[in-house]
């Protein structure tokens, strides 16, 4: 019995891991195309794989290769990389939204024409879960990858508190009736709850047997619910964070949660592509969804006029009545997958957000396919053509290991990281404007082709401790000198556009459109 019990453990860890891997490479964007790379779009850092010798797939049918798409009207443009959350006011007719750039924005969206956005930018890490507090709608909540929630007044920018506990990401964040109380949810395998009033911590959610992914409110605020890894839907009072009951198992990862306005069912996405509603009272499943081939990522709900939306990795966007879960929409987004997603005030729009760096804005009803916008395709970090020029190497390199939060010219245009351009002799955390980490400002170091390839060799964890940048190695020395020679020239005055025009050639096939084509973002 004693051997069965531990065979059973190692069993359920092992499960639990691969479970773990399979999601982070969905949060990667890696297995949001069509079939996973192997040794091309997704190089492993371990195994130093080639991404010159990536195959390409060809653009979606009817776009054309490395083409501009027009603007659309309604889009939210100003994030400087992908946009990983988005919350709607539709009583103030406002929209928040989140990025991997360390941002939040504010939009106004009650005009014919969408105001600039507002930059909330106080974050050492991607944004991945954004809220509106309270029904006056003048403070919301930001919290993602620094595993800190942060309170900010709408009105004058400023942060009003940090709340810290978190020992993981925050990837889930709801806010309770009233706007007393915010849970998040982390990769620590807790949920938290916080006092919004007092400023306080509450208490601590334990149980899931990994991440937990989402948490939602009940309508009344006496109870949250969480999600997680363990594909487990729990119960918790929020007075004291008791765990209740378990109210659903599925069997596959959770990966997000949505409470339908104005009942207690709750509506579900999975690791495995299934989607539906259960009841919280019963734990009975009220409908089941149609599912996807992919993860679904993204979940909307909005009780005017009845709606429920849920979005995967294959880039399905699916819109249901509420009233009965009849499929009333149903598009495949091809520009890539749907990580975050709300209805629009007045239902007959939906935010989408995923690689692009911004908010599509898709009309229901009535109804309008997703049209060009204006965004290069493919995108920066997609690139993978194989090459025997190193220069040609090396902007793959970069494409697909810095163009994230990295650009090469003057300009840093909003993007999580400050610009390269002029970066060799410059010393570190010296570029004017920019908000390094106050680590950086202590170290002793001018960037050089040594100390290009040392940050990689070593990885900012060790080379720049207390840096921001997500971690990033680079193991084979070719492509670390690739990459360093194309920054050479690249970060020169006008080197970036004199490359460009020696690599533009309209007839070169483009990488996959729902492949996110970075190590790590």
């Amino acid at each position: 019995m004693r051997h069965n019990s531990l065979q059973a453990r190692v069993l359920r860890s092992k499960r639990l891991a691969i479970w773990s891997a399979v999601w982070m490479l969905v949060a990667l964007g890696t297995l949001a195309g069509p079939a996973v790379a192997t040794g091309g779009a997704a190089d492993s850092p371990a195994t130093g794989t080639s991404s010159a010798k990536a195959m390409q797939a060809p653009a979606p049918k009817g776009l054309p290769d490395a083409s501009e798409r027009r603007s659309a009207h309604g889009n939210l443009v100003g994030h400087g990389g992908p946009v990983k959350a988005i919350s709607v006011d539709r009583a103030h007719e406002r929209v928040l939204t989140g990025s991997f750039d360390y941002a939040m924005m504010l939009w106004d969206v009650s005009g014919e024409k969408v105001d600039e956005g507002r930059r909330f930018d106080e974050h050492d890490g991607a944004v991945n879960a954004v809220a509106f507090v309270g029904e006056e709608g003048k403070k919301a909540l930001a919290a993602g990858d620094d595993g800190v929630l942060v309170l900010w007044d709408l009105e004058n920018g400023k942060a009003l508190h940090r709340f810290s506990g978190h020992k993981g990401k925050i990837v889930g964040l709801a806010v309770s009736p009233g706007g007393r109380w915010a849970a998040t949810a982390s990769w620590d395998h807790t949920a938290r709850l916080w006092d919004l009033e007092r400023l306080v911590p509450g208490p601590v959610l334990e149980g899931h047997r990994g991440p937990v992914n989402d948490v939602e409110f009940s309508a009344n605020g006496a109870d949250v619910y969480t999600a997680g890894y363990d594909g487990e839907i729990r119960l918790f009072k929020v007075t004291d964070g008791a765990y209740q009951r378990p109210i659903y198992r599925l069997g596959w990862g959770i990966n997000v949660l949505a409470r339908l306005p104005g009942t207690e069912n709750l509506a579900f996405g999975g690791l495995n592509g299934t989607a539906g509603v259960v009841s919280a009272r019963t734990g009975e499943v009220v409908a089941e969804l149609k599912s996807s081939e992919r993860p679904i990522l993204s979940l909307a709900a909005t009780d005017k006029p009845g709606l429920l939306a849920t979005g995967g990795a294959d880039g399905t966007v699916r819109v249901y009545r509420s009233a009965d879960f009849t499929l009333i929409e149903e598009y495949q987004n091809p520009y890539g997958p749907i990580w975050a997603m709300d209805f629009a005030s007045d239902g007959k729009r939906i935010y989408l957000g995923g690689l692009d760096d911004f908010v599509t804005a898709w009309q229901i009803t009535p109804r309008q396919p997703f049209e060009p916008i204006d965004s290069p395709y493919p995108r920066r970090f997609q690139l993978s053509e194989a090459s025997d020029d190193p220069l040609a190497r090396g902007r793959i390199q970069f494409a697909r290991k810095c163009s994230v939060c990295h650009t090469l010219k003057p300009d840093g245009k909003n993007r999580a990281g400050p610009t390269l351009y002029g970066i060799f002799g410059r010393k570190i955390a010296a570029l004017p404007g920019y908000p390094y980490s106050e680590p950086l400002k202590d170290l002793d170091i001018i960037w050089t082709e040594e100390t290009v390839s040392k940050l990689f060799e070593l990885g900012p964890d060790v080379f720049t401790p207390g840096s921001k940048m997500p971690l990033q190695k680079m193991t084979d020395p070719e492509q670390r000198d690739d990459l360093i020679s194309y920054l050479k020239e690249a970060t020169r005055p006008g080197g970036s556009d004199k490359l460009d025009e020696k690599n533009s050639d309209p007839k070169k096939p483009s990488a996959p459109a729902n492949e996110l084509g970075v190590d790590k973002p």
